[in-house]
């Protein structure tokens, strides 16, 4: 071969190996995380071991609390179930939102089975931004947005995969006769049950134990959601409907706390299920909550998925009231809060929260910073450098990764609820206004509260300082947009009440 074939052949060659070189660690892509954002529904910011519970085990969300960071000043986005999943969901507050209560269809019944107002079609879901990237979605637990027949079907928004409850009423019972497994019913082993009845010989305690336990199905389709999904990136919404009335629990679940209390039998006087030992019922419902939380971590250890996988943990809002057996009072609940679910004092709205992300969560973290459940848009899109749709979230990310320097703060939070007489509240810095009864009382007054101090909104400071409860005034003025429903429309209405 003459020399100028050797340099032609040179010339061609070059480029095509400077071309080529083996990738390095910092030239492959990094893999998206997975998410799985686990719901709990009515536990209180006091019944977990890691928030100063002294009578329930939690030992797997205590660990994952101290493998991560805990928020000691996070809120839900409404008072009861089906406003805070759709104010999660979508990253709108309550004046914003669509679904502002909990708007009842149907009835109890398999064959009355309604829902609740469903989410409208055009809703923005945080599945759907997920989706948008890239991500394979699943909701596992209670939906309460909508039955399949209708625009609220959770397989048109935003999830790729469903299966739980779709309606709040069928989950008032943990051995019901079926669930709904992307819009089919799903047939489990349990005769029909119905829990709101009392005691009786013809009902007796026995009558409200079924067969197969519904939170262990919701589980096991959690499983293998991951299982199948660990090639690529998954978000998993798991709204665990524990520890939700009825105070149904399976025999594992209770034995641990038999004997331990001195209790009465309840027998269905205020409503829901009756049941022969209520208090080791409902902690017992409370550690089985656990159990699943600890069967996911593992799980996601077992698949090498542990590394790239964000947890996280919230309720739905504060621990019920004293109806169905529950005994906020004797688990201590709120840890000393004021008030309970369907209110919005502290102890309706303030819930637990915890994060927990291997390698990038700085372990044994408690973090004081403001933050609420329709942060939860904004943050994912943080993590993920995309744009977010319109939302009212400000991200906690930098919170999460330690980057404190980079948080940016609410400048205020705000809240309506047209249940319980119609309330509002706004939390300014440290100042917390609340007003109640508004439906029978439009001129209602500002409570004043300084929670720096008074945690347990004892005190009431609104005569002390008149300008605090002006700029709560035209916070609520700018924030309410009024609402597609009378019932919902209590700050500004223009109709008059009957």
């Amino acid at each position: 071969m003459n020399l100028n074939k050797i340099a032609l052949l040179l010339v061609l060659a070059v480029p095509l190996l400077l071309a080529y070189r083996p990738s390095t660690p910092l030239e492959i892509k990094a893999k998206k995380p997975n998410i799985i954002y686990i719901f709990a529904d009515d536990l209180g910011y006091g019944e977990l071991g890691v928030y100063g519970q002294e009578k329930i085990k939690t030992p797997h969300l205590d660990r994952l609390a101290g493998e991560g960071i805990r928020f000691t000043q996070h809120y839900a986005s409404a008072p009861v179930c089906a406003p805070s999943r759709c104010m999660l969901l979508t990253g709108k507050h309550p004046g914003h939102s669509y679904i502002r209560g909990n708007y009842e269809l149907g009835e109890f019944s398999d064959e009355m089975e309604g829902g609740q107002m469903p989410l409208p079609e055009g809703t923005i879901t945080i599945g759907h931004m997920l989706q948008k990237n890239g991500y394979q979605t699943g909701i596992v637990g209670k939906w309460g947005l909508g039955m399949h027949t209708t625009t609220g079907n959770p397989n048109l928004q935003g999830f790729d995969y469903s299966y739980g409850y779709l309606c709040q009423k069928q989950a008032h019972n943990y051995y019901p006769t079926h669930l709904w497994e992307n819009g089919k019913w799903d047939t489990l082993n349990n005769p029909p049950i119905t829990v709101h009845q009392r005691l009786s010989p013809t009902t007796p305690f026995e009558y409200f134990i079924g067969k197969e336990y519904v939170v262990d199905h919701m589980t096991a389709k959690a499983l293998k959601f991951i299982e199948k999904r660990k090639d690529k990136p998954f978000f998993l919404y798991l709204a665990f409907p524990l520890p939700h009335l009825s105070l149904q629990v399976p025999e594992k679940a209770l034995s641990p706390y038999l004997g331990k209390f001195a209790e009465a039998p309840y027998t269905g006087d205020k409503g829901y299920s009756p049941q022969r030992y209520p208090l080791s019922a409902y902690a017992g419902m409370i550690t089985y909550l656990d159990d699943q939380v600890g069967i996911i971590i593992a799980a996601l250890k077992a698949q090498g998925l542990d590394d790239n996988t964000l947890v996280l943990f919230s309720s739905d809002n504060g621990t019920t009231f004293e109806v169905g057996g529950v005994n906020s009072g004797f688990f201590n609940s709120t840890q000393g809060l004021r008030g309970l679910k369907t209110e919005l004092y502290e102890g309706g709205i303030r819930v637990p929260f915890m994060a927990r992300w291997k390698g990038k969560i700085a372990p044994g973290q408690v973090s004081d910073h403001l933050s609420v459940q329709y942060d939860l848009m904004a943050t994912l899109a943080d993590l993920l450098k995309i744009e977010a749709p319109k939302n009212d979230g400000v991200s906690y990310l930098p919170t999460l990764l330690g980057k404190k320097d980079l948080q940016k703060q609410h400048p205020y939070l705000y809240w309506e609820f047209p249940e319980k007489g119609g309330q509002i509240a706004v939390r300014l810095g440290n100042w917390k206004g609340v007003k109640v009864q508004m439906k029978t009382n439009p001129a209602a007054k500002w409570e004043l509260y300084d929670l720096s101090s008074d945690r347990s909104e004892q005190k009431n400071r609104a005569e002390e300082l008149p300008q605090r409860l002006n700029e709560m005034d035209k916070i609520v003025e700018r924030e309410h947009v009024p609402s597609h429903i009378k019932d919902w429309e209590f700050v500004s209405p223009k109709f008059k009440r009957n």
